[in-house]
C-alpha cells in the first residue's frame, strides 16, 4: 500500500482531529470552529478524524460523545469519518518505507538513559543519538526513530508567522513507533494527512512545536506541500492549556448557541445580538469570517 499517493482533492481540504482522551472543552470547540470556518471561507471541505491511537489515555465513550457534541453544535463534515485505530496497516507501511530508505532506525534507549545523556530542547529532552549507528550488543530495539539533520526546517504560519527549528539540536531523532508498541502521534498524523489529501492544516497553537518534525517526515514520505495555521491557545488563569489534565470543564451541548457565540467572540468575531440560535450564528459566521481578525496569542478563559 502506498502511503504517499493522496486521493484527489479540492483546492482546499482541512480537518478537525480530536483525541478521545476526554470530552470537548472550550479550547477544542474554538479550534473546531476556526478550522471549520476557514475551510468554508475557501469553499473547501472539512473532514473529521478521530485520533484514537493511545488506548491507555482514552476515556470510555468519549469518541461517541464528541460526535454527538459536534452534531449538536451544527457542524457538518465531508468525506469519510476516519478512526486511526483502523489504519495500522498504513502506519506499518510508512515505517517500512522509511526503514528501507535508511531514514528510520531501531532504538534501545530507556527514558532514564535519554534523560541522563540528552539536553533540554524545544519539546522536552533532545535525543542524543545513542542508537543512530546501531543498537549496542546485547540490547534490542524498543522503539523506532526518524533521522533528522541540523538544517533549519521552517515554514510560514498563516497566523503565527515564521517558525522553524534545527531539528537535530532542538528535538533530536524522534519516535515513530513507541516502546510500548503504540504508534507515535507524529507518524500517524502525517500519514493520515497525506492519505486523506489534506491541503491546509488548521489547529491549535500547542502543535506549532510539532510542525517542523511533521514537515520533515512529510518530505521523507514524499507527501505534497501543505499550509499551516495555528489558532490561539485557550489557557486557564494559571496560563495552562485547557485540557483534561488541567480539569477543563466539558462544553454543554444544551447551551450550544451560547457556547458557539463565546467561541466566535474568542476568535475575534463577536456575533450581533440578532443572531440568536445555532443556525443563525453559523450563517453570520460563514459570511463574516476573516482570519485577519483572529488573535495570535493565548486567550485566557476564566
Amino acid at each position: 500500500m502506498s502511503v504517499t499517493a493522496p486521493i484527489p482533492v479540492l483546492p482546499y481540504r482541512g480537518r478537525f482531529a480530536p483525541s478521545p482522551t476526554g470530552l470537548l472543552h472550550a479550547g477544542s470547540l474554538t479550534t473546531a470552529v476556526g478550522s471549520y470556518l476557514e475551510a468554508k471561507r475557501h469553499g473547501g471541505e472539512w473532514w473529521l478524524r478521530m485520533e484514537d491511537l493511545d488506548p491507555p489515555r482514552e476515556m470510555a465513550g468519549a469518541a461517541d460523545a464528541i460526535l454527538r457534541t459536534l452534531q449538536a453544535f451544527g457542524f457538518e463534515w465531508d468525506g469519510e469519518l476516519v478512526y486511526q485505530h483502523d489504519r495500522h496497516e498504513r502506519y506499518r507501511a510508512a515505517l517500512a518505507q522509511l526503514v528501507a530508505q535508511g531514514d528510520a532506525y531501531g532504538c534501545a534507549c530507556t527514558r532514564k538513559e535519554i534523560a541522563a545523556a540528552g539536553h533540554p530542547g524545544a519539546d522536552g529532552v533532545v535525543y542524543p543519538g545513542t542508537c543512530r549507528h546501531g543498537v549496542a550488543p546485547g540490547r534490542s530495539a524498543r522503539a523506532w526513530r526518524l533521522r533528522v539533520d541540523d538544517s533549519r526546517t521552517a515554514f510560514h504560519d498563516r497566523l503565527q508567522g515564521e517558525y522553524g527549528q534545527r531539528l537535530q539540536s532542538e528535538i533530536g531523532d524522534f519516535v515513530l513507533l513507541r516502546a510500548d508498541g503504540f504508534w507515535a502521534y507524529q507518524l500517524a498524523v502525517v500519514v493520515d494527512d497525506i492519505a486523506q489529501g489534506m491541503t491546509d492544516i488548521v489547529r491549535g497553537a500547542d502543535l506549532l512545536v510539532s510542525t517542523p518534525r511533521q514537515l520533515w517526515l512529510r518530505q521523507k514520505l514524499g507527501g505534497p506541500a501543505v499550509t499551516h495555521c495555528h489558532l490561539p491557545l485557550m489557557v486557564n488563569a494559571a496560563g495552562e492549556k485547557l485540557s483534561k489534565q488541567t480539569l477543563a470543564p466539558a462544553i454543554d451541548a444544551r447551551a450550544a448557541a451560547a457556547e458557539l457565540r463565546q467561541a466566535l467572540t474568542r476568535l475575534g468575531h463577536a456575533p450581533p445580538a440578532e443572531a440568536g440560535d445555532v443556525a443563525e450564528l453559523w450563517q453570520w459566521a460563514r459570511g463574516n469570517w476573516q482570519l485577519a481578525r483572529v488573535p495570535a496569542g493565548p486567550i485566557v478563559i476564566a
